[in-house]
């Protein structure tokens, strides 16, 4: 039982939060999109696109785009030993 305690544990413990945060203009922007994407296998060799752009109207239209791994993520990602690994994207685009 002890066993079992302790790798969960160290599971919880090995799952991190990550953050990117890419700011293109000042502040003042609305989330414009919110999308959860899948990634198998952590995510080797594949990738997943958002126009940020095209969601804004026009890269001039674009605030900040960011890319997070959630424990809640993290925490599903180490349940399924990598199997299923996923993270949230948002864009935020100007007021107008």
């Amino acid at each position: 039982m002890k066993k079992l305690v302790l790798i969960a544990a160290l599971s919880v413990l090995a799952t991190g939060c990550a953050q990117q945060t890419f700011t293109m203009s000042a502040p003042a922007e609305d989330k414009t999109l919110e999308q959860s994407q899948s990634f198998f296998v952590y995510g080797i060799g594949q990738k997943k696109v958002i126009d940020a752009a095209e969601v804004c109207g026009g890269m001039e239209n674009v605030a900040k785009v960011e890319v997070q791994q959630t424990f809640v993520n993290g925490l599903l990602s180490a349940v399924t030993f990598g199997i299923y690994t996923p993270r949230d994207a948002r864009v935020y685009c100007k007021n107008q």
